[in-house]
């Protein structure tokens, strides 16, 4: 679903696809996480200015995986906030897969 914002001079649309590539970016921007692409699962719910996560990724041998999932849901968290002026309820990650 497209996120989209009203203003006085019109409005903005922020597209699906921008706002999982804003999410694949903020992930993989942590040490040890990796968004697999064309097997990954990534949904994001926007409805009134508030947003809910939810992702699969892989993570790399030898990293902490609750400290890695923990770091990843922060840093898009911040993301949304702070790129879409987004109340983020919550970021469900799910570690799928070490590589």
């Amino acid at each position: 679903m497209s996120y989209v914002i009203d203003g006085v001079r019109g409005s903005i649309t922020v597209s699906p696809s921008a706002l999982a590539g804003l999410v694949t970016r903020a992930a993989e921007a942590v040490d040890g996480a990796e968004i697999r692409r064309g097997r990954r699962r990534l949904d994001i719910d926007v409805a009134d200015g508030r947003a809910r996560v939810r992702l699969e990724l892989s993570a790399r041998y030898g990293v902490v995986l609750p400290e890695v999932a923990r770091s990843v849901q922060n840093r898009v968290a911040d993301a949304l906030s702070s790129m879409c002026r987004l109340d983020v309820e919550a970021v469900d990650v799910s570690v799928e897969e070490v590589t």
